[in-house]
């Protein structure tokens, strides 16, 4: 074995690398492009105006008075919560660095600021829902978790248990997305105007995977997997991610499906990113701050399920 002259150990230097590594985390927002937005101001916004359906009647007889068929109105609302990061990054420190990291930090709270869109738009869309005619007459609407049955006229019905197609609590069956497709089918959603999604976790993808309906070409006449990946079945886009809820902490994923027009996504201020000196401060860092306004609600009960697997791979790894 080669000896080295104790010499020449103070001339040995060791070499970094110059890249930074972001930790591994959900990369901003999955599910904004599946959802509608729009821009607004003030303290709350009413996204959309709904009108309930009404019934032709037939004449009170020939000659009669006409009898006034007066439409029922209702308003969706939409409240902002604010967002923000405030990084600083010391001046000594980055002069004693060859990385310099203000991209990386930026980078970091841009995902941050995604994920927080994407908790919103989960969390509205089987949270309740403020309505109303105008911002002094509020209500809400809770969403059904009834699994017995599917009725138009009650907040009943949209949630596909667990147990769906079995004797016991499975996680996402084939049968369990065929029954989603006609629960949209009951509530006369038209899946051929505004496609749905499907949001999975990993568990639920595993599930898919393993069965044969999916992967064997006997039963699809195109690939299901593109790249080894379920992107699409049975007319849902499929968004894998860890950040689907719990029904039951442990036991049960409650994966969520909406059309498009089922969910909205209120903006009052975008992803900001402003970079600045802080020449007040020691050694005059720099200042990265990051903010954003949003607000998300669920539009219309019947546009939005929720579909309950069993899931028992533990707790949740998310940033």
């Amino acid at each position: 074995m080669a000896s080295y002259d104790a010499g020449l150990v103070p001339l040995f230097t060791a070499q970094y690398s110059t890249n930074l590594e972001l930790l591994l985390q959900q990369k901003g927002s999955k599910l904004r492009g599946f959802v509608d937005t729009g821009s607004h101001v003030g303290k709350m916004a009413s996204p959309i105006q709904q009108i309930a359906p009404i019934t032709a009647k037939a004449p009170a007889g020939r000659f009669a008075p006409k009898d006034n068929t007066q439409a029922t109105f209702v308003r969706r609302w939409v409240f902002p919560s604010e967002l923000d990061v405030n990084q600083l990054l010391d001046g000594f420190d980055q002069l004693q660095t060859i990385v310099d990291p203000k991209s990386g930090y930026t980078q970091n709270a841009a995902n941050a600021i995604g994920r927080a869109y994407d908790d919103s738009i989960l969390t509205a869309a089987t949270a309740a829902s403020i309505t109303g005619v105008d911002a002094g007459n509020l209500g809400s609407e809770a969403f059904g978790t009834s699994t017995t049955n599917y009725t138009t006229d009650t907040a009943m019905g949209y949630v596909i248990q667990d147990s769906f197609g079995a004797s016991a609590a499975t996680g996402l069956t084939v049968a369990k997305l065929i029954e989603l497709k006609r629960a949209y089918r009951k509530f006369h959603v038209d899946l051929d105007e505004e496609g749905a999604v499907l949001i999975i976790g990993s568990q639920q993808e595993a599930n898919l995977l393993s069965q044969q309906q999916i992967v064997s070409r006997d039963y699809n006449d195109a690939p299901v997997l593109k790249d080894g990946s379920l992107k699409r079945f049975l007319g849902f886009d499929i968004v894998v991610m860890e950040r689907v809820p719990q029904s039951t902490v442990g036991t049960t994923r409650g994966c969520v499906s909406f059309v498009k027009s089922g969910v909205y996504l209120g903006i009052w201020r975008d992803l900001m990113n402003n970079v600045s000196q802080r020449l007040d401060l020691s050694s005059e860092p720099w200042q990265l701050y990051t903010q954003a306004m949003y607000g998300a609600t669920r539009t219309q009960l019947g546009k939005v399920f929720q579909v309950n697997c069993a899931d028992t791979t533990g707790a949740d790894i998310n940033p």
